[in-house]
């Protein structure tokens, strides 16, 4: 069996896989979307008290200001997730988890750790996925008036979320001269690279979402660590972190990768 004949397979399956979810998928890929903006919501009402003294301490910015955070990041979040769950003002929904996730690089000295500023722009990656998403929807409401071409922003906004999606693949990518890590460094980075430029776009994501699956539940298993210990808060963190850009790459199965990719030129040629 060919090379040919190996990616004829791998496709034909991707593409069951897609007619057998296709009603389904994009709603769980929302969901896993707004995991990770789920769970700090949840937890800014359970550790009020450690995210207030925190940023007080930090910042020097006092009470006052120090409360103003929290309750921004509780309820921007929550209400955020709540809105894109229900599919009710999406886009202004993303605008506000855009923004909190602008306020929180600032607050927590993300800017300055490159592994979580790559991680924050994945988050912002899926948005704008999500962004793209709900602009189609909004069109589909309109059916047989003219719409603007395939260089509209909605084709940038999904060119924009695949680029800044596979930052959070390139923070997983492990420098070791073993050969595990080679072998894994050269598929991650070929599959990356193939989403990036929307060349066998669908099959790329499903196998990266797979793959980060596979290794968020091995390298994050917070369960496994008790809640008293800090770094069940740290694996948790990247836990719902990955979870997010999972429910991005889901969306890029889902929808596909828009007109400006490989895919959408070869049915040109």
């Amino acid at each position: 069996m060919g090379y040919s004949d190996i990616m004829g397979a791998a496709e034909d399956i991707a593409d069951q896989f897609l007619r057998m979810t296709k009603h389904y998928l994009p709603h769980l890929a929302r969901l896993c979307l707004i995991s990770t903006f789920l769970e700090d919501g949840i937890r800014m009402w359970f550790q009020w008290n450690e995210q207030r003294d925190y940023i007080e301490a930090t910042w020097n910015c006092g009470y006052f200001l120090a409360i103003c955070f929290v309750l921004i990041n509780l309820f921007g979040q929550l209400g955020g997730c709540i809105l894109i769950l229900s599919r009710n003002f999406v886009q202004y929904a993303c605008f506000g988890l855009f923004g909190i996730i602008g306020l929180q690089t600032v607050a927590y000295s993300i800017l300055w750790d490159l592994k979580f500023l790559m991680r924050n722009l994945a988050l912002g990656g899926g948005l704008l996925l999500l962004l793209a998403e709900s602009r189609s929807e909004g069109k589909s409401m309109f059916a047989g008036v003219p719409t603007i071409s395939e260089s509209s922003p909605k084709q940038y906004m999904q060119l924009g979320g695949r680029v800044l999606l596979i930052l959070m693949f390139m923070t997983l990518l492990h420098f070791n001269a073993n050969f595990f890590s080679i072998i894994q460094n050269m598929v991650g980075t070929g599959l990356i690279v193939l989403v990036a430029i929307g060349f066998k776009t669908k099959l790329a994501a499903l196998t990266l979402v797979v793959w980060l699956f596979s290794l968020n539940l091995y390298f994050n298993a917070f369960w496994t660590i008790p809640a008293y210990k800090p770094m069940h808060d740290f694996l948790k963190y990247d836990f719902f972190q990955s979870m997010s850009v999972i429910g991005g790459l889901l969306l890029v199965v889902a929808l596909g990768p828009g007109g400006v990719s490989m895919d959408e030129k070869k049915k040109e040629w």
